[in-house]
């Protein structure tokens, strides 16, 4: 039996992230120029996220690039962790919590570009396994969105097809390849936009499945991007 399915992402999404300016204030500390830490971090940020290196590997590439003892390693890490969970957003949460009753059947998960420790910390602040069947995490799986087979494997691991699966998130390219993949899309403009996201959910999950004849018959007019060369946020 085909199902309606939800995928959401969680920076800026399902956490309000705002910049706390933690770079600036270590730039300044460490003697950078403006852009000076993720210069030096490229490397250790770009393999963080598709599980190229571990928590004590970020750790290690930290300490060693920055010329950092232990203590400052820990301060750095509080103010990056800090700013990566935000706060909830409450209101969507509480929502996405009560979906199951509301709509018995749907499939939810979460398909995020993440980094090295997201996932422990953001189930200690947040429980999303309790809220979500899949949790697909970049740094876990080793694909970051927009490349398709990050959207492939959230659909694979749900269950679901495409055209039956509504994305959100708050980055245009990532919803942008979305669609291109075949899923229906909606760009989350901020905490503002959080209503226009209920009732955009809501409809999608009280809609009927497309037959999949009718899928077959449209599979062809949708353009399918082919996989980048390299990794995007």
């Amino acid at each position: 039996m085909n199902v309606r399915a939800v995928v959401f992402d969680i920076g800026g999404v399902l956490e309000i992230t705002p910049s706390t300016d933690w770079r600036r204030s270590w730039e300044h500390r460490l003697g950078l120029g403006p852009g000076g830490i993720d210069c030096r971090l490229a490397a250790v940020w770009a393999a963080g996220a598709v599980g190229g290196l571990t928590e004590a590997g970020v750790r290690a590439g930290i300490s060693g690039l920055l010329d950092l003892d232990a203590r400052a390693t820990d301060a750095f890490l509080t103010d990056l962790w800090d700013e990566y969970l935000g706060s909830p957003n409450t209101v969507l949460v509480d929502f996405v919590r009560k979906l199951p009753v509301s709509f018995p059947g749907a499939r939810l998960g979460v398909l995020s570009n993440s980094f090295a420790g997201a996932g422990e910390r953001e189930e200690a602040a947040y429980g999303y396994s309790a809220l979500f069947e899949e949790i697909v995490y970049s740094h876990e799986c080793g694909l970051l969105k927009p490349d398709p087979r990050a959207y492939a494997l959230v659909c694979d691991r749900l269950g679901v097809r495409p055209g039956d699966c509504l994305f959100v998130d708050d980055a245009e390219a990532n919803t942008t390849a979305a669609e291109a993949f075949g899923m229906r899309t909606l760009l989350f403009r901020g905490i503002e936009d959080t209503a226009r996201t209920i009732a955009a959910v809501t409809a999608h999950l009280a809609a009927a499945p497309a037959p999949l004849a009718e899928e077959r018959a449209t599979a062809g007019e949708r353009r399918h991007p082919g996989t980048p060369t390299g990794s995007g946020g």
